[in-house]
């Protein structure tokens, strides 16, 4: 189904959004009780902080990411591997406040910024009629980081101190991630990149949006309203994981546990949603994206069984996996992809933006005593406005032709 490079390409894709879990909330999340002990700070504190260093890198992203579409692939991911290295290893050497925001800026710039950004936007550049098939594996790399990484670090700070895991992660990123990119894409051209024969179809060729054109367009702000809910909505579930267990009264073991559940169905789903958008498109689909997510509010607002954990985390898991390659598929269907790394570069930074802001979000309400039920009713709230609103724009999703 795919040429030797293709899976070279999917292959890079897949190892670079597993590791750019280093810089996920859910992994940070991990380690939020074990930094508050060690700093003697609150939730609220905790939050302020991580929002703040993660809005920096946001803004940074913005223009560090548009250089994509001007520098050599391969010098681009070696530079962020070696990055994500420094930033493990500054991140072990957390001692004060001033350090904590550093670390998480670093790791939020590199881990989920730049590593993910290199990921889709390399594999959405160069594949298009199985642009949905091969994103959905190269996201794979994620759903399989966050099958794998939960329980593996709560049983490793169980025989370690924190500090010597990040200490391990950075000597691993800086062996193997530079190693990876030279084997898989050290010969890589864009020119050669898959192509799709419009003479047997009729196709004319879509019009390529520039970034500045796209930001002037309202539909990108009603879909940037969906895409966005999943990342500030999950980040708040993973940064205060500890709040939730804690107020739902659930074992230490039980959040981690059903990332396993979140882990398959965002798996099983992100294999169904590649054939179904290889098949009908993105911007059919983007309407069902948040449907889940939407009832996994409920499911917490109404819940307190340790098997409420299982269904949130669940239905969170199939909203995640539908994000995943529907966030870089969408841009791709819409504007094109000759300015796809500039496109990618602000929507991934509105994501990372839109993580700040659900920490920051999450964190003030917790220190104003609000419950996570009425946390998820918020949650719910904003779900369906957005919903609502996309519904009203779907049938002018389609892209301008030339």
């Amino acid at each position: 189904m795919f040429s030797s490079l293709s899976l070279k390409v999917i292959i890079f894709g897949f190892i670079f959004t597993f590791f750019s879990s280093f810089g996920q909330s859910f992994f940070l999340g991990l380690f939020n009780s074990s930094i508050r002990e060690t700093l003697s700070i609150t939730h609220g504190q905790f939050g302020s902080i991580y929002a703040s260093a993660t809005l920096l890198s946001s803004f940074l992203l913005i223009w560090v990411g548009k250089k994509i579409d001007d520098i050599n692939i391969f010098k681009f991911a070696f530079c962020v591997a070696l990055l994500l290295s420094f930033s493990c290893f500054f991140f072990s050497k957390i001692s004060s406040i001033t350090f904590l925001f550093i670390a998480v800026f670093f790791m939020r710039f590199s881990g989920q910024g730049l590593m993910s950004h290199t990921a889709s936007t390399t594999i959405t550049r160069y594949f298009t009629k199985s642009r949905g098939k091969a994103l959905s594996i190269g996201w794979f790399g994620l759903s399989s980081a966050e099958f794998i990484l939960p329980v593996l670090i709560i049983y490793l700070l169980t025989i370690t101190a924190w500090q010597n895991i990040w200490i391990s992660i950075s000597i691993l990123t800086l062996i193997f991630l530079p190693l990876a990119s030279f084997f898989l894409i050290k010969k890589l051209d864009f020119e050669t990149r898959e192509q799709v024969d419009t003479d047997n179809f009729g196709k004319k060729e879509i019009k390529q949006w520039q970034r500045i054109e796209v930001i002037k367009d309202y539909r990108f702000y009603i879909v940037c309203l969906n895409m966005l809910a999943m990342p500030w909505i999950a980040t708040g579930v993973f940064v205060y994981q500890s709040f939730i267990t804690e107020s739902k009264e659930w074992g230490a073991f039980v959040i981690a546990q059903s990332f396993m559940i979140y882990s398959i169905l965002s798996v099983i789903t992100l294999l169904g949603s590649g054939f179904l958008i290889d098949k009908f498109t993105s911007r059919k689909l983007l309407i069902f994206m948040n449907i889940p997510l939407l009832v996994a509010t409920l499911v917490l607002f109404y819940f307190d069984t340790s098997l409420t954990s299982f269904i949130f985390l669940g239905l969170i898991g199939i909203s995640n996996g539908l994000s995943n390659v529907l966030g870089s598929s969408t841009w791709a269907e819409i504007y094109g992809v000759k300015y796809i790394g500039s496109i990618k570069a602000l929507t991934t930074a509105l994501m990372v933006f839109s993580t700040a802001f659900g920490t920051a979000l999450f964190g003030l309400l917790i220190d104003r005593g609000f419950t996570i039920e009425q946390i998820a009713l918020v949650s719910f709230i904003y779900i369906l406005i957005s919903l609502i609103l996309l519904f009203s724009i779907k049938s002018k999703l389609n892209p301008k032709y030339i």
